[in-house]
């Protein structure tokens, strides 16, 4: 299986106008899951949600045409794609003439199935859903809901991962609680580049010390990670350390080359949150 240092990023990459479906480069999630114990049957259900925002294609009479995609790539694949090769591969629509957008939408959801579910036995399709420009105006903007821990002012010295500063109150009453922060920041696992991101975790069990959870939010600041893994790491953390009944971790961040990556890890099967944007996205 393809592993991230032999994938597109931090390499001089010439951008193809025609379309290829061979750029898309997928890499298996077992690896990292198997740092963070959540190799073979995880404690999490969930998916990741892609916004494309630089797709554009030819009409039959060689119109450019450009839409907003949105992407829903269930947790269970065995794959993610690499963020600058689904860029490459976008981009590859440039020049290239298709019937119509449901053909658009046809090629999209085959070759991004084919590619994050490629050695499994039982692939499915993943979700594709094609913003045309009349659409656009609808697109809203909103922040995550909940309480926010970045109105506590307190000291932070930790910006590796550490687990140990998540805290939880065993012998109190359990609570039910949506807390966000917007001060979770990583770096591409390859090229070191800053991920900026939002981030809100809902759970209901022993009320979880809010400081502690800022700080282990923050902590992440130099760690290098792409985000789909990240997410799944504060979710094991959290998951561990707290013992919630019940533990739902969604982030959402900035966009990198036309594409923003939003995972959500819930404990529970629940609706897919709506793919509605942040202010910084």
């Amino acid at each position: 299986m393809n592993s991230p240092e032999q994938s597109p990023l931090g390499k001089a990459s010439p951008y193809a106008d025609q379309y290829d479906a061979t750029l898309l480069f997928p890499i298996a999630r077992a690896d990292k899951r198997a740092e963070i114990g959540a190799d073979g049957k995880t404690p999490f259900f969930g998916a990741d949600l892609w916004t494309a925002y630089e797709l554009s294609w030819l009409n039959p009479r060689g119109k450019p045409q450009v839409a907003l995609v949105q992407f829903t790539i269930p947790c269970e694949t065995p794959n993610i794609v690499e963020s600058k090769s689904f860029k490459l591969y976008l981009g590859s629509f440039t020049n290239t003439k298709f019937d119509s957008v449901d053909d658009v939408r046809a090629r999209l959801r085959a070759d991004i199935s084919e590619a994050v579910w490629r050695g499994s036995a039982t692939p499915a399709m993943v979700g594709v859903r094609v913003l045309l420009p009349e659409q656009f105006d609808q697109q809203p903007i909103h922040e995550l809901d909940g309480l926010s821990l970045d109105r506590l002012d307190l000291e932070c010295t930790q910006y590796q991962p550490d687990p140990s500063l998540l805290t939880a109150a065993f012998d109190e009453s359990p609570v039910t609680e949506v807390l966000t922060s917007d001060l979770l920041k990583s770096n591409c696992l390859v090229t070191g580049q800053p991920d900026w991101g939002s981030v809100q975790i809902s759970y209901s069990g022993p009320q979880i010390d809010q400081a502690g959870l800022l700080q282990y939010i923050v902590s992440f600041r130099n760690h290098n990670e792409f985000h789909e893994q990240c997410v799944e790491r504060i979710f094991m953390d959290i998951w561990r350390h707290c013992r919630p009944v019940k533990l739902t971790v969604y982030a959402r961040y900035t966009r990198r080359g036309g594409l923003d990556i939003n995972p959500w890890r819930t404990s529970h099967p629940g609706a897919v949150p709506a793919n509605v944007r942040t202010a910084r996205q």
